[in-house]
């Protein structure tokens, strides 16, 4: 006979509390916790002696014959995912609200409908009316692409078992519910249960599945964090929604590697892939503005070139302010403290603002040197030379301290028409052909450099 307990659990981490208590001992949020209760059945694995089930085999025993990646929405996705979608695997994709993670399926189910063979777009947040019309409206009518407007999940188990499409798709994860769960939907539980039981089908039916997943205001995939284990696949759509450019980027990949992003451009016919990401973000760029550089960051293991720009502007305030869009404040506070003590620029009577063009987030300290000489750039009002590149972290000395991959950052930054590089004294590197590299210790040594230009 099933036994039941009466639990809290925290609707933020998941984890279980014999009692209640206002702040979660594990992640630290107030007044999370929900009653729940818990029912456990007899596993009844055993009997007489003898273990029921699957056996252990030899992994040389073990036949993966047939094996083959299914293609999805062009080069960016399948570039993500790592060649391909792999058949039985669970995917999910969490983004901020009005990002396109709705669009992006979309499309990606409408090709791999007229491309494979059925895809099943299952939604239980719209009718299939608003799906309709919104697939009117990208053009991407299908003849096996089916809709399936429902939130009990034991009915979309049952619809997947009897329809048996190629691939399937289930928006949101925290909106569908299991009746036999007393919690509401969304909850730890809920959310837990549903994906366990997706994740089974999924493996016993050969059938990829993906799972949208809302976001909370702190960017991370809301529910429990198990939820991110228990799939094979977790991808991230970033991008500011008053720009037209959104990351797909990987955080994590049973089946390849999480170095790789792809970009992706929205416009009114849906998602459109970016396959020269450095070109079109410097599309814009006024070659020769004070407060303007081009750094070379890595998104995986592709280089991008980017614009930052910075304005350094007089105030009275006592504290004057430290802005940024797309880029680190604190790393910010860092270069301006750097660039005070060890080159003598005077900011502490300026307002400064960094922007990294095009909604791009960077977190990597590569881009360390071209910030530094853009604000530099700014506040002597001298602009950096059209044709060059920045790239270098900076120490807390003032020094320049090499970043990886620089072979592949001057390399397309070559392509790109740009014929001089400042980089680290450090780094062992070839110039590119036609091009030229100008080595520098520290940031006092590029600053000079700049100005005698």
């Amino acid at each position: 006979m099933a036994k039941t307990r009466t639990i809290f659990v925290c609707q933020q981490c998941g984890a279980q509390q014999s009692r209640w208590m206002g702040k979660c001992p594990d992640c630290g949020t107030w007044d999370s916790f929900v009653e729940q209760v818990e029912s456990r059945q007899p596993s009844g694995k055993v009997r007489d002696g003898a273990v029921v089930g699957a056996r252990p085999q030899r992994l040389r025993d073990v036949a993966i014959g047939g094996f083959q990646r299914l293609p999805v929405l062009g080069e960016e996705f399948t570039r993500v995912l790592g060649g391909g979608l792999v058949p039985g695997s669970v995917v999910l994709i969490g983004g901020d609200p009005g990002v396109g993670k709705t669009t992006l399926l979309s499309q990606v189910s409408a090709q791999f409908a007229a491309d494979v063979g059925p895809a099943l777009y299952i939604s239980a947040e719209e009718s299939a009316q608003q799906i309709k019309l919104r697939a009117e409206r990208l053009g991407m009518i299908a003849d096996d692409l089916y809709v399936f407007s429902e939130n009990s999940l034991d009915t979309i188990l049952a619809q997947i078992r009897e329809l048996m499409p190629k691939l399937v798709i289930v928006d949101s994860i925290q909106t569908v519910y299991l009746e036999e769960l007393t919690s509401a939907a969304g909850s730890v539980s809920q959310v837990r249960e549903g994906a366990l039981r997706l994740m089974h089908l999924a493996k016993e039916l050969h059938i990829p599945i993906f799972l949208v997943g809302h976001v909370t205001k702190e960017g991370a995939i809301a529910g429990p964090r198990v939820l991110e284990h228990i799939v094979d696949v977790v991808l991230y759509l970033e991008g500011d929604r008053f720009h037209q450019y959104r990351l797909l980027r990987g955080v994590k990949n049973r089946f390849g590697s999480t170095n790789e992003v792809g970009v992706f451009e929205m416009a009114g016919d849906g998602m459109r892939e970016v396959l020269n990401p450095s070109s079109v973000f410097l599309a814009e760029r006024s070659a020769g503005t004070p407060g303007s550089s081009v750094a070379v960051t890595m998104e995986g293991t592709r280089p991008l070139l980017v614009e930052v720009q910075a304005l350094t502007s007089n105030t009275s305030s006592a504290q004057p302010r430290r802005t940024t869009n797309g880029f680190d404040p604190n790393r910010l506070l860092m270069l301006v403290a750097v660039l005070t003590k060890r080159v003598g620029l005077p900011l502490f009577n300026q307002d400064i603002y960094v922007n990294i063009v095009g909604g791009l987030r960077i977190s990597e300290p590569a881009a360390d040197l071209a910030v530094a000489m853009a604000i530099t750039s700014s506040f002597r009002n001298q602009p950096i030379a059209a044709d060059m590149v920045l790239l270098g972290e900076i120490g807390l000395s003032g020094e320049l301290r090499s970043v990886s991959q620089i072979e592949r950052r001057l390399s397309e930054a070559a392509k790109l028409g740009f014929h001089h590089a400042v980089l680290p004294s450090v780094s062992q590197v070839s110039p590119p052909t036609g091009g030229t590299l100008i080595p520098a210790r520290s940031l006092a040594d590029v600053v000079d450099l700049i100005a005698r230009k």
